[in-house]
């Protein structure tokens, strides 16, 4: 240990000497012109070069922190996606599946506190309302938290480590400034990433991009917090050496002043223009006028950074961000040009809602729990919207002039693939949409299209011998794939599903026509009375005469479902490893967290949640 203490120490000391040699380079007419001051100076390059060397030091040690975490949670969804893969392999022809129906409890204690715990008592999804309709967010889960306030804290303990509070102001504010700009740039680098449809980090770490869209406004708000702090201490330490004077002179005739102040006003008005009450009331303009205050702030900072060595991390944050917008470009036209184009056929329903059913230009294939995002330039050339896909279609076209297809390229080439979206008519985009295919003749009409995706995807439920999905209104759209695809399983036994039971809460009956096609379609499979019961619960019937139930499997209830007793009647008949499934409102995802939580010490039960939050 010794030895390895003494090498860092003449690491430490060679970096400080070279550090030093090029700042005294730097103030060599400052010594000549100062005279007697030159003893002075040489302490100040030492201390300058150790405040450099702590800069980039405590820089780093951001990036390997955020990296050991990555590799830990990498770890963990390998080992988890191994225990799923041998589960399902081991209950393929395992009909009580008695071994993975009881928990590990010590687990069960970490999923039921830390895992599926939101922070407080029991609600997560749900808005918190400064006033009726004004929601500022939802509060993370318990995990959630526990990063974000460890990555809070790490940041606030790097910048204030080192700096010399009891010294003059000039050179505390001076290590100050130097110390929040080096961090800024450094945690815009997992800002940019984190922020991405495209995301490496989703698909290797298994964590929905709701996930990462949530701790990428808070790695915002950091790094804004430390843009401001670095221009507010250069700010007081310019007006008590210039006085306001200094300070405006300064920024008309300093290239770095003026265009780092334009930097921090772009990221000020980011952070400002970023709250959940602008998000949800204004999103189109919200998100084009991110987009162009991004880039603002980029150009501002660069060009404040030019000639730094600390510019090295901007110039990963430019190339992470130029190759996740050409991926998105990509993407669009490859699913939307050629082979005559992407076509949306476009249809309304009853309940205020239309399906989209969108003919895709190339072959596509679907994972259940997909969505994509969809752009009608007729209707919105700007805008672009994330929806759920619940169901897709692959056929054959088969040119007559060709005759038999012969090889797997000509397969490729004459696939058709079709995508369809349900979609409740809200504000906006939804409702353009809406009133232009009711204006239509019989409320449909064929629109270009531009589709970019898949995105999602990510869970699985084959490996769970017992399958709850739960679905309120629209959310119906995540899980109808879910369905047909562990139905089609249990034919082929290719799953270790048998029990699925499908939980639907609509508002009408008349909500039923959203999915009747699919549903008819996945109600005529083979096996599928031996495994698939459905549920469907109308909170606001019109009669009673519209409640019937068309079979033992298929049945309709008044009201809303009480969740913990159905999961605790199914729990009770469990086969295998059960997975609870929820998409819908913020209060039924809640219902179901707190449900599942509470079976945590007596079943081996996992929670699912399928939820868009911007």
């Amino acid at each position: 240990m010794s030895l390895i203490r003494n090498r860092w120490l003449r690491s430490l000391a060679c970096a400080n000497l070279v550090l030093a040699e090029t700042t005294s380079g730097s103030n060599g007419s400052g010594h000549q012109n100062g005279g007697s001051g030159g003893s002075g100076g040489g302490h100040g390059s030492e201390d300058n070069a150790s405040a450099e060397f702590n800069n980039r030091l405590f820089a780093h040690y951001v990036l390997v922190a955020l990296a050991s975490i990555i590799l830990t949670l990498a770890v963990y969804h390998a080992v988890m996606h191994s225990v799923r893969y041998v589960r399902t392999l081991t209950c393929l022809s395992n009909e009580k599946q008695i071994y993975f129906k009881m928990p590990n409890l010590a687990f069960g204690r970490i999923k039921e506190h830390l895992l599926y715990a939101p922070l407080f008592r029991k609600h997560h999804n749900r808005g918190i309302y400064l006033l009726p309709g004004f929601s500022i967010g939802v509060l993370p889960t318990r995990l959630q938290s526990l990063f974000l306030v460890g990555v809070i804290g790490m940041n606030v303990a790097l910048c204030v480590v080192g700096i010399e509070w009891h010294g003059t102001s000039t050179l505390m504010l001076k290590y100050l400034r130097n110390r929040t700009g080096t961090l800024a740039v450094v945690n815009m680098i997992p800002l940019v990433i984190m922020g991405g449809r495209n995301n490496p980090l989703i698909r290797t770490l298994n964590i929905p991009f709701d996930t990462f869209s949530l701790v990428h406004r808070w790695f915002g708000r950091i790094v804004a917090s430390q843009v401001v702090a670095h221009t507010l201490a250069w700010t007081v330490n310019e007006v008590n050496t210039s006085g306001w004077k200094g300070v405006s002179k300064q920024l008309q005739s300093s290239h770095m002043i003026t265009t780092g102040f334009i930097g921090t006003v772009a990221v000020v008005v980011i952070v400002l223009q970023t709250s959940s009450i602008i998000r949800r009331a204004f999103y189109e303009t919200f998100l084009h006028l991110h987009i162009a205050l991004i880039i603002l702030a980029i150009i501002g900072i660069y060009l404040h950074m030019d000639g730094l060595p600390e510019q090295i991390y901007l110039k990963i944050v430019i190339v992470a961000w130029a190759a996740e917008r050409s991926i998105r470009t990509w993407c669009l036209i490859y699913r939307s040009v050629g082979n005559g184009g992407t076509k949306a056929v476009v249809e309304t329903l009853p309940g205020d809602a239309i399906r989209v059913t969108v003919n895709m230009a190339r072959p596509w294939t679907f994972r259940p729990g997909q969505h994509m995002y969809i752009t009608l330039p007729s209707v919105g050339l700007w805008t672009s919207h994330p929806f759920s896909v619940a169901w897709s279609n692959e056929e054959a076209r088969i040119d007559s002039e060709k005759g038999l297809i012969m090889n797997r390229q000509d397969v490729l080439t004459m696939q058709k693939t079709s995508m369809s979206l349900v979609i409740r008519r809200r504000t906006g985009f939804t409702n353009t949409l809406y009133k232009r295919a009711e204006r239509a003749p019989e409320g449909r009409i064929v629109v270009n299209a531009l589709a970019e995706g898949p995105y999602g995807g990510l869970h699985s439920l084959h490996s769970y011998g017992t399958v709850m999905m739960f679905a309120g209104g629209v959310g119906i759209t995540h899980q109808v794939p879910y369905v047909r695809d562990l139905v089609v399983g249990f034919a082929n036994n290719t799953v270790a599903a048998r029990r699925i039971v499908l939980i639907w809460i609509i508002q009408s009956p008349e909500h039923l026509e959203w999915i009747r096609p699919w549903m008819t379609t996945i109600l005529a499979m083979d096996k599928r009375r031996d495994v698939l019961r459905i549920q469907l619960f109308v909170t606001r019937p019109r009669s009673t005469k519209e409640i019937h139930s068309p079979s033992a499997t298929v049945q309709m209830f008044p009201g809303r479902p009480n969740v913990n007793t159905l999961i605790e009647m199914e729990s009770e008949n469990q086969v295998g490893a059960m997975g609870v499934s929820v998409c819908g409102t913020a209060g039924l995802s809640d219902d179901v967290r707190r449900a599942v939580r509470k079976r945590q010490s007596v079943r081996n039960i996992d929670f699912v949640e399928e939820s868009f939050s911007w």
